[in-house]
């Protein structure tokens, strides 16, 4: 125990903070969907009118089908679609009335299948004109973006786009052999034949660059942490995977050996069948894990804090042959352990890292963590109920939350709203002792916890938005194990009431979670 209280992280370094969680997308604003230009300044500065000091939100790569951002096309790239279009307006790439286009859409949640194509075609116009221009003050911005990205992801990312589009969409197994392969002769026929294509791509991924060290650099300013989210695995249809399946257990026609999920416990009689290939961990401890190497350094230009979702898998993973239909036939196969966060801390330095511990943990798990001084998650929603719990013995290397963006709002939660899957008595046991736990009332229970969170020894202390505004079970922003319908909701403006600014910013005060203004 005196180990614990003791070892200090580097989220430790930055004192006791209070939070929000909401993803980039959810974020108001005139177009469709939040971005990363004006909609996060914004609210960077709604956070710091509130005193709070942390914005933790989701990955923020391409998306495919079902828009998860635990899916993206590259562990590299920018979602485009989180592109904002105020800065090209502003430089003369697109005209007012061209992104008034977007209007029309919703604003009380991303409408996807109307959004994509509207935008993909205005920020076209946009890499064109930046293209046609003679004299343009950030053709020297975009040259060292290519030579910082170019041949470590970019062009790589740029190809696959490209080949995925001409192949229908289809996963990159499913493509002409020549390219399957990646022949050189058929890469350097679509070089050719497509470089126009390959260009805009870059061009777009250059304007989410340029907008989001920005967005860093102003929170920095106004001393606001970013925290951001990393899948521990990265999806078989990605740049990734194709460009680099040696690191990777899979065939040369992309056909995983075995593949990521988790055992059946009490919520899953069949466990949880990911699909995730497997990394080759025997690959990456040969090349001195450069690889993650590379992932952290991209990451840390872009976060001050990153979560790792999953962190039980560099101990232990769980391994199921592929074309399995549940996750029921797997067995756990040894991690990577100690050896990645030593070659990531000899490369980096201090690890910005705060590991996604949930579930059944292990102590091999929770030395692994400890040994590296990297804190763990506490999600009140879990722990309530459990007569183990206790609350006062809370670590302070830590971070504490209400729920996250894969539960149901706290109000949805102790009413046993939506999606729900437990049983009535657990439910009204949950509401026991969350009442008793907080010592609140059921019409204020979602204040109640997160006063009750805030008042955790925790360095970090994070809520959901929704839980600050009080939604239930509609809010919900994902339901995991369904692929419909998620990651859609949206804030809207008048919701953030100046009542509701000076309660949260009386409730940093009174808990002492007020920002330190430490990051760089």
């Amino acid at each position: 125990m005196e180990d614990r209280k003791t070892k200090e992280s580097f989220i430790m370094g930055l004192g006791r903070q209070a939070g929000i969680g909401m993803h980039i997308s959810s974020l108001p604003g005139p177009h469709g969907i939040g971005d990363i230009a004006d909609s996060s300044l914004e609210f960077v500065d709604q956070l710091n009118e509130m005193g709070i000091g942390v914005w933790q939100f989701l990955p923020t790569g391409p998306t495919a089908y079902g828009d998860s951002p635990y899916q993206p096309l590259s562990a590299f790239a920018g979602n485009a679609n989180l592109i904002g279009l105020n800065p090209l307006i502003r430089d003369g790439l697109i005209r007012e009335d061209e992104a008034g286009q977007l209007a029309g859409l919703p604003v009380s949640f991303t409408d996807y299948g109307r959004l994509i194509p509207a935008k993909r075609a205005l920020l076209e116009k946009a890499t064109e004109r930046f293209r046609a221009r003679q004299e343009n003050g950030l053709r020297a911005e975009f040259e060292d973006f290519l030579h910082r990205h170019d041949e470590k992801w970019l062009e790589d990312y740029a190809l696959f786009r490209v080949l995925k589009t001409e192949h229908g969409e289809r996963p990159w197994p499913e493509w002409e052999q020549a390219f399957v392969y990646r022949e050189p002769a058929a890469l350097d026929r679509v070089r050719n034949s497509h470089r126009d294509a390959i260009q805009r791509t870059r061009i777009t991924q250059f304007f989410f660059d340029r907008q989001w060290r920005a967005l860093k650099e102003y929170a920095t300013e106004k001393g606001i942490c970013l925290f951001g989210d990393m899948p521990i695995y990265i999806a078989l249809d990605s740049a990734d995977a194709w460009a680099h399946r040696e690191m990777l257990l899979i065939d040369r026609d992309g056909r995983p050996s075995q593949v990521a999920g988790v055992p059946p416990d009490y919520f899953s009689e069949d466990g949880q069948l990911w699909g995730n290939p497997l990394y080759d961990w025997d690959y990456h401890d040969a090349t001195g894990y450069q690889w993650w190497i590379e992932r952290m350094q991209h990451t840390m230009r872009q976060t001050h804090v990153v979560r790792i979702d999953h962190f039980r898998g560099f101990e232990s993973f769980w391994s199921v042959p592929f074309g399995e239909e549940t996750a029921k036939n797997g067995e756990w196969v040894t991690g990577p352990g100690s050896a990645l966060f030593e070659s990531l801390q000899s490369a980096l330095g201090s690890l910005p890292i705060v590991a996604e511990d949930l579930g059944v943990i292990t102590p091999e798990v929770e030395k692994l963590r400890l040994d590296h001084g990297l804190p763990g998650m506490v999600v009140l929603q879990f722990e309530v109920s459990d007569p183990d719990f206790d609350f006062d013995q809370v670590d302070e290397n830590s971070v504490c939350y209400t729920g996250t963006h894969d539960n149901d709002t706290t109000l949805g939660w102790f009413r046993g709203d939506g999606e729900d899957t437990r049983s009535d008595k657990e439910v009204a046991r949950s509401r026991e002792a969350a009442l008793e736990l907080t010592g609140g009332a059921e019409e204020t229970i979602h204040r109640d916890m997160i006063r009750l969170c805030f008042s955790s020894n925790s360095v970090f202390a994070m809520a959901p938005m929704q839980d600050y505004l009080g939604l239930g079970s509609e809010a919900r922003l994902n339901i995991p194990g369904t692929t419909m319908d998620n990651w859609r909701w949206r804030l809207q403006k008048d919701q953030l009431t100046p009542d509701l600014v000076e309660w949260i910013r009386e409730l940093v005060d009174e808990t002492s979670r007020v920002p330190s203004r430490r990051i760089n």
